[in-house]
C-alpha cells in the first residue's frame, strides 16, 4: 500500500493483480457452490483486513502525556 500525493490510499502492483485474480475467478465460475464459497473468502479477508487495520491504528496513537500542573 502507498499514499499517493493527494493522502489517498494507492494499492501496490500486487494487490492489483491479486483483485484481477479473483475479478477473473468470479468471471468465469459458473457453479453457485463455488461462487459462494469465493464470497465467503472475500468476506473474511475484507474483514480480516478491517480487523487488522483498527489494530494497526490503534498501536499508532500515541501515549497520553499528562502536561505538568
Amino acid at each position: 500500500m502507498e499514499i499517493g500525493m493527494n493522502g489517498s490510499i494507492q494499492l501496490t502492483t500486487e494487490q492489483h493483480f491479486q483483485i484481477e485474480q479473483f475479478n477473473r475467478a468470479l468471471e468465469t465460475t459458473q457453479d453457485a457452490d463455488q461462487l459462494r464459497q469465493l464470497a465467503r473468502q472475500l468476506m473474511q479477508a475484507w474483514q480480516t483486513q478491517k480487523a487488522a487495520t483498527s489494530w494497526v491504528l490503534k498501536q499508532e496513537t500515541p501515549p497520553f502525556i499528562a502536561s505538568g500542573g
